[in-house]
């Protein structure tokens, strides 16, 4: 599968993970899925706070996921479950669905981290912006396979026109 997305929805995550520095940055991938053309069409980024707090941190712990001591919010993100249903609900209205999840990783390279894996879901787009020092230098998509790894998922950048031309026309 390839991610179809335009130079503003790259640089929208850019300048959102850079102003989330130190701590991670996320938010929520807005498209469509096309399974005759095995493409995912980005229409919109949903930038959200990382709602990540010492609660989720000992949640997941309990879960076996990870240590609830060494996890903050510049090295973990969580979206907030109100924003997601908010979010899927705006989609569903307009026609579209949540693809995908963007995150950035701070100082740390653009690679999913155990924990990535751990919580991602199948067929949705894994961006993440690697930003060091305060400043975006690597973008990189990433689907988890049927083994539940992630493998590196294209992305092909389109001229905006050219985005909302593969987004559905919905009848008024």
């Amino acid at each position: 599968m390839a991610l179809i997305l335009t130079q503003e929805h790259i640089e929208r995550m850019q300048t959102h993970a850079e102003q989330a520095y130190p701590h991670e940055g996320c938010g929520l991938l807005v498209g469509t899925f096309d399974a005759a053309t095995d493409q995912k069409t980005l229409a919109n980024v949903v930038l959200l706070d990382n709602a990540w707090s010492a609660d989720v941190a000992v949640a997941l712990a309990e879960r076996g996921q990870g240590d609830s001591a060494a996890m903050t919010k510049t090295r973990r993100y969580w979206i907030d479950p109100k924003d997601l249903f908010e979010t899927q609900r705006q989609a569903r209205e307009e026609g579209l669905s949540i693809i995908g999840v963007y995150h950035s990783h701070t100082d740390a390279d653009a690679v999913p981290s155990q924990c990535d894996r751990d919580l991602a879901w199948p067929a949705y787009a894994y961006i993440i912006v690697s930003v060091r020092n305060g400043i975006a230098v690597d973008i990189r998509n990433w689907q988890l396979d049927n083994n539940h790894q992630f493998q590196p998922e294209p992305f092909k950048i389109v001229p905006a026109s050219a985005a909302k031309d593969r987004m559905p026309r919905l009848s008024s």
